[in-house]
């Protein structure tokens, strides 16, 4: 079966179509990041429109490249929840007209769960049976199986969750104020470094000392799998004022010395940022690891492409020997990849149960069942 999948959460406009026989076939994004940064954040009215724009084009992108006719399409997913609820509105309405129109089921799929299950996009030998090559590059990873811990890391989301099968979720630990992505944002104003925040701060840590300044481990002997994020991206603030940051414009009268002492305090404080959240997660993965008895983790969301994060995930799995997964870095951000993913899971294992139409913008992923 071909399955759509649409992604219309929040900034990025994702369509991409899954074959479960021959893996994913094609996918297309949009991402509003420059229409948003000129506002320092997302502007959900302009989201919901420019979805409207987006999507029909890259239905026909999608299309081309796969060379699917809109006929060969056997059923769609589109986000339901959480997210942006004009944005979502858009995609359901997208998905669910085009559903009716085919004579084909439309299914809701939760947004986390198409993160958890992103993954496994790699491996569909395990969901669909043997003699499955995947496409666009993707190459196989056939010890990735149920069950494993997942974490779910990115701008609205830090969660810690086991993951038993579809639809079998456990919440292990989440933050209790900010999100690690929403902290990278935030920490990315206070330097004058614009929108969206993680790939700029990562960007300048490479130039930075991360032990310069001494900023605080939040949570770190909490002897629980909760994060915090609220404490660690004050103490950046605070260390930035000091230091005279953001930059005042050039040609303001500062001496040349004082804006080059100003910039190495930047990018240390970005270093040290960095530093503080990576060695966090990776502290809380490594206790879920032990406290489940599992080996293996999963990490998806946006900020699962920082390469720091990545490299001490490695670096540990490496020394404690359990194995770590990642979605290829151009399927981490919201994608309509996943959610063509998940979808074709629920329908392979509810043998083809729909969904009635409707989003959710608030959605607890464990409220979410297996596939009846």
């Amino acid at each position: 079966m071909r399955v759509l999948g649409i992604e219309t959460s929040c900034d990025e406009t994702g369509v991409a179509l899954y074959d479960t026989e021959a893996g994913l076939l094609a996918h297309a994004l949009h991402s509003q990041v420059a229409m948003h940064a000129e506002y320092g954040g997302v502007v959900p009215e302009l989201a919901s429109r420019d979805h409207i724009r987006r999507l029909l084009p890259l239905l026909r992108r999608v299309q081309a490249e796969a060379g699917v006719g809109l006929g060969d399409i056997g059923a769609i997913a589109y986000t339901r929840g959480p997210g942006l609820a004009g944005a979502l509105l858009v995609g359901a309405s997208f998905a669910s007209a085009l559903a009716a129109a085919l004579g084909v089921p439309a299914l809701g799929i939760h947004h986390l769960e198409g993160h958890l299950l992103s993954p496994l996009l790699a491996t569909p030998r395990p969901a669909f049976g043997s003699g499955i090559t995947p496409a666009s590059g993707h190459e196989p990873s056939p010890k990735l199986r149920f069950p494993y811990v997942a974490l779910l890391v990115s701008g609205g989301h830090t969660q810690l969750m086991r993951v038993d099968g579809v639809g079998r979720y456990a919440l292990l630990g989440e933050t209790v104020d900010d999100a690690a992505g929403e902290a990278f944002d935030k920490t990315a104003q206070v330097l004058g470094l614009g929108y969206p925040g993680g790939p700029a701060v990562a960007r300048l840590a490479e130039q930075g000392d991360a032990y310069r300044f001494k900023l605080p481990r939040p949570m770190l002997q909490s002897h629980d799998l909760d994060f915090s994020f609220a404490g660690l991206k004050t103490a950046a603030l605070t260390l930035a004022r000091k230091e005279g940051l953001p930059l005042p414009p050039a040609g303001g009268g500062d001496p040349e010395r004082l804006r080059r002492d100003r910039l190495q305090a930047a990018a240390d404080i970005a270093a040290g940022f960095q530093e503080a959240v990576v060695e966090v997660l990776a502290a809380k993965c490594l206790a879920a690891l032990r406290q489940t008895g599992l080996e293996r983790l999963v990490v998806a969301g946006g900020v699962g492409a920082n390469r720091r994060l990545r490299d001490r995930l490695d670096a540990e799995a490496r020394q404690k020997r359990f194995e770590v997964y990642y979605p290829p870095l151009e399927l981490c951000t919201d994608n309509g990849a996943m959610i063509a993913y998940a979808g074709a899971l629920r329908l392979a294992e509810a043998r083809g149960a729909g969904g009635a139409f409707g989003v959710r913008p608030r959605w607890d992923l464990g409220s979410l069942g297996a596939p009846a």
